[in-house]
């Protein structure tokens, strides 16, 4: 079997579908950016920090290219990793790519106690999520399917997207 990949904006529940979908389908689940902080041997706010957005967005390309030669993952992947259109390239080629989008209120509700998400380290960290969902909404509307975790538990989530991957 390919590949599923989750794509979307933090807060949207890629890593907490995930892992019920892998549980559900007898699949590995990988969470990149929990790859990405134990192969670096720091946390993803450490990494912007002291290296940068693009150091990172690099970190993510690679550990993409290693994943995506694997099958039979389910694989919650960044929020801005879909936007780099080689990325965005090798997740179409190697899996069935999956969105989970919410409003950006939804989302500030379900992230704002977080510490751990540097893009939300701002002032307005609302307006943040505003314009980043803007500005993301193009690379995420190519997914192969789109589904709305606004007001679904994820086992609702999940029920939609195993409906849709053995399609």
């Amino acid at each position: 079997m390919k590949n599923v990949y989750l794509i979307g904006f933090m807060g949207t529940g890629k890593t907490t579908v995930g892992k019920l979908i892998a549980k559900a389908l007898n699949k590995v689940f990988v969470e990149m950016d929990e790859e990405i902080e134990r192969e670096q041997a720091m946390p993803i706010s450490e990494i912007f920090s002291r290296f940068g957005e693009g150091h990172f967005r690099k970190l993510e390309g690679q550990l993409l290219a290693r994943i995506s030669q694997r099958q039979d993952l389910v694989v919650s992947c960044g929020g801005g990793l879909a936007c780099d259109q080689d990325n965005l390239n090798t997740l179409k080629a190697t899996g069935f790519v999956i969105c989970l989008e919410a409003s950006s209120r939804t989302i500030y509700e379900r992230v704002k106690s977080s510490t751990h998400r540097p893009l939300l380290q701002v002032k307005e960290p609302q307006r943040a999520i505003e314009e980043l969902l803007k500005k993301r909404q193009g690379c995420y509307r190519q997914a192969d399917f789109t589904i709305d975790t606004e007001a679904s538990t994820p086992e609702q989530v999940v029920a939609e997207a195993i409906k849709v991957i053995n399609a």
